[in-house]
């Protein structure tokens, strides 16, 4: 049996799966305390307006839980959509972003966004519409997560913290 041909284009490692819900509290029940999911880092994107948290499994994989933060409508279109909560999108991580750019476009795709002023985070997204129906982040990262506490976290007191608890 032969192999598929090399598909060119971007090699992309797959890093996590978001979930995203009114409450992360609504969400830890089956993935902290049923699924076992271990608290790696979280914090407060104030920014865009949202809350997450990652959870790791065993082998590696991923699952970041996501809340709005107060005041916040950004995920207010994806809850009208989606019916209050689910899958919001998938993340796979790159070593040049400027290059999977450059891919993408190539490839035909036309990103929804694009953010690359962040040296330690920078990213774009692929619209669900061009996707199959998945928000597809694509994101080049510094690796430095320092550990924190899942109660820091939900007490508002993660990376970048605002202080307000999660409801």
């Amino acid at each position: 049996m032969t192999s598929p041909p090399e598909i060119p284009g971007v090699a992309a490692v797959f890093d996590h799966v978001a979930m995203a819900a009114p409450r992360i509290r609504d969400l830890l029940p089956i993935y902290h305390d049923l699924l076992g999911g271990r608290m790696l880092h979280g914090g407060d994107n104030t920014r865009v307006g949202y809350r997450a948290l990652q959870l790791e499994y065993p082998g590696r994989g991923k699952i970041e839980l996501m809340e709005p933060l107060p005041g916040s409508t950004f995920f207010d279109r994806f809850f009208a959509r989606i019916g209050g909560g689910g899958m919001h999108h998938v993340t796979l991580k790159v070593d040049d972003i400027e290059a999977t750019l450059r891919a993408v476009r190539a490839a035909g795709y036309t990103p929804a966004s694009v953010f690359l002023d962040d040296p330690d985070w920078r990213e774009l997204f692929l619209h669900p519409k061009e996707t199959s129906g998945v928000l597809i982040q694509l994101a080049q990262a510094r690796e430095e997560w320092q550990p924190i506490a899942l109660a820091e976290v939900l007490a508002g007191r993660g990376v970048g913290g605002t202080g307000v608890p999660s409801p």
